[in-house]
């Protein structure tokens, strides 16, 4: 590959990456006073964080029973309210607990 036609594929993706995020502000200038679209939007981030970060929970140790025991400790903490920073933490160390049990 030379490096022209790598600087034309960096330009059409940068190209097409850009219009992507700007068409919809071009196109939008109002505020969006539909309900159902404002609540989609809202929360979209959160369905995205959550469809990245889930599989990556079960697939980040040796053994996926030990990202299991991590995500159920998760879920549990969470229900009870708990600090997010604790959360992550305590399903952190469970998750290695079980890691050093299996082996």
């Amino acid at each position: 590959m030379s490096k022209t036609s790598l600087a034309i594929y960096i330009f059409v993706m940068a190209f097409s990456t850009y219009l992507i995020r700007m068409i919809p502000l071009l196109l939008i200038r109002d505020k969006i006073n539909n309900r159902f679209f404002r609540s989609f939007l809202y929360y979209v981030p959160y369905a995205v964080l959550s469809a990245m970060v889930i599989p990556a929970v079960f697939y980040a140790t040796n053994d996926i029973r030990t990202g299991v025991a991590g995500f159920v400790t998760a879920l549990v903490l969470s229900y009870k309210e708990m600090n997010m920073v604790t959360v992550a933490c305590v399903s952190c160390i469970v998750a290695l607990f079980v890691e050093l049990l299996i082996l």
